[in-house]
């Protein structure tokens, strides 16, 4: 059974910074996407960022306007783990944080319904 465990969230200050970790565990689980949405608990999951080892040498990624220039998604295929490194944070950066992880097949990067595995969420809270 595979599982994906987030760490980082907390509670800082406006213009603050924040690093989120994740990790993907599982008996021979490979994968070459993982992004991170955030939402609410049992609200719909808006998308922040993906990143994609779509041809074995290169990583592709996306990010949500709301983000770009702020944040920044790494991964590290081979060990299956996933990093959103997040700057300048806002009090609208305040949610809850749930890393993703593709297992194969049809994958739209902003799509939170595309995606296959979640963790269980980290909180964010940024004061003002």
């Amino acid at each position: 059974q595979v599982q994906l465990v987030e760490s980082g969230g907390g509670f800082v200050q406006t213009g603050d910074s924040l690093r989120l970790s994740c990790v993907a565990s599982g008996r021979n689980f490979r994968t070459d996407a993982m992004g991170w949405f955030r939402g609410a608990p049992g609200a719909k999951r808006q998308f922040v960022a993906s990143i994609d080892r779509n041809d074995g040498k290169t990583y592709f990624t996306e990010y949500a306007e709301s983000v770009k220039g702020r944040f920044t998604i790494s991964m590290d295929s081979a060990e299956n783990k996933v990093w959103l490194q997040m700057d300048r944070l806002t009090p609208d950066d305040t949610d809850v944080y749930y890393c993703a992880a593709d297992t194969g097949g049809l994958l739209y990067y902003s799509d939170y319904s595309t995606w296959d595995l979640w963790g269980q969420g980290t909180q964010v809270t940024v004061s003002s």
